[in-house]
Order: C-alpha cells, then structure tokens, then sequence
C-alpha cells in the first residue's frame, strides 16, 4: 500500500537540498539514495533520492534533477509516499492510514452503542501524537496517542476505545 513516508518543507541552501517533515518511524530505512518515492499531488512526478544527511536533526534531502534552489522550491508541500507492508509491524504500531476512519467509542461502553466520533487526522509530534476525533454533530477534540487514554485499538473490528480525562469531551 502507497503510504505517505514524508512532506517536503523549505529549500535549504543553493543546491535544492530540500527539509522534509517525516512522517515515518524508520526514516533511515524510507530516506536512502537510490530511494523512489511516488508523489502527491502527482505533478512532481516520481522522485528518486540522491542524496540525505540530518542537520541539526533536521532531515535534508536531495533529488536527481533538482540541482538549485528554484528546483528545490517547486517541491514545497509535495507528500512523498512509499510502498509499505501493513503487514509488517510491531504489535501496538500503526500507520497513520490505518488509525483514520476507525470509530471511537468510550472504554466503559462495552456494548459499543454510543459513538463518541470517527479518528479524521494523526498530528505527529515529538514527544507524543495526538488522535482528531471527529464528533457526530460536527464539533472535535484531540486525545494524545498514549496507552493510558487510549488503551484498545482494533484495526479488524474498525474502533478505537479511549478512556478521556475528565472535561475533554462533552459527552450529553
């Protein structure tokens, strides 16, 4: 499955080294030379990586054909998106991809009859990522991504159970 492994950021220098926010758990196996990377919006083409080196860790990368920095800058916003093998992960990881669209139900619920929301975004942080929950009636709310508030997720049964702190979510 084509999964998005990183989104390119701001050139950096004259020679169309870009940044890139990654969005993978194993950049040094993803960011490689030699490495494909299929894009989104598709207009950039495939890109194929030669070159990657951290600075101040940040992650810097450089394609075939980009050679300066008015290249570099037509790649800004450009989602870089890999072949990965859902297959192929620890217990408790997941992909971003995986986590959107599952429904959110309250722990104590164990019925599973009051829908709390559906999971529309993953915001990737340093210490911790955060869930979007999309409520029924429009509004949202973010939960962190730890095991003590959200302590189940079953990606088969298509659900996440969460266990919020008292006043995260307004549950009439």
């Amino acid at each position: 499955m084509l999964l998005t492994v990183g989104r390119i950021g701001r050139v950096h220098g004259i020679r169309g080294e870009v940044t890139v926010e990654v969005l993978t758990d194993s950049p040094d196996e993803r960011f490689y030379p030699g490495a494909e990377f299929t894009t989104e919006p598709a207009r950039a083409g495939g890109l194929i990586l030669s070159g990657a080196r951290w600075h101040n860790s940040t992650l810097l990368l450089a394609f075939e054909g980009i050679t300066d920095r008015n290249g570099g800058e037509l790649l800004r916003g450009i989602q870089l998106l890999a072949e990965v093998d859902l297959d192929d992960v620890d217990e408790g990881e997941y992909h971003i991809q995986q986590l959107i669209g599952l429904q959110v139900f309250h722990i104590s619920d164990t019925a599973h009859s009051n829908l709390i929301g559906e999971v529309s975004g993953v915001i990737t942080g340093v210490a911790q990522d955060l869930l979007e929950i999309a409520k029924p009636d429009g509004g949202e709310f973010l939960i962190p991504f730890v095991k003590a508030l959200v302590p189940e997720v079953d990606i088969t049964a298509g659900r996440v159970l969460i266990d919020p702190p008292g006043g995260l979510i307004n549950e009439d």
